[in-house]
């Protein structure tokens, strides 16, 4: 049995905004990797919530770029978001592996710069899904 697509939305935008609000604990405890990380976490559960929300079933990509391509058609407001989205993508692994990064180790990789434009990014992906959601 399926879930009904608008519950499987609001079930994975919660999640969303619990990762956000994580990822805003992490940064405000110096952990700029883990808050970048679950920044990019937040948008990709955000945009996927929109996809359940379509009536889409599984999604295997973990690209938020990709997921605003897929969901922005009649979405002119998801589709202003692909450049927050792409820049998201950038730390689903280097935040976590240090074979991701050229040298040294994630912790220390990212800054408490990094982790604030990673925040506001996830903020407007979030709070823009969650508008979709709403409506």
């Amino acid at each position: 049995m399926h879930p009904d697509p608008a519950s499987e939305a609001q079930r994975w935008l919660a999640q969303a905004e619990r990762d956000l609000d994580d990822a805003r604990f992490n940064a405000s405890g110096g952990r700029h990797h883990l808050a970048c990380f679950l920044s990019q976490q937040s948008a990709e559960k955000a945009l996927k919530a929109v996809a359940y929300l379509s009536g889409e079933e599984r999604m295997l990509s973990h690209s938020c770029a990709e997921l605003v391509r897929a969901q922005a058609d009649g979405r002119p407001t998801l589709a202003e978001l692909f450049g927050s989205a792409a820049a998201l993508d950038k730390y689903y692994i280097p935040t976590r592996y240090p074979n991701g990064l050229p040298g040294g180790i994630p912790s220390d990789a990212f800054s408490a710069e990094d982790s604030a434009i990673a925040l506001g990014h996830a903020s407007r992906i979030v709070q823009a899904c969650g508008g979709e959601i709403e409506r």
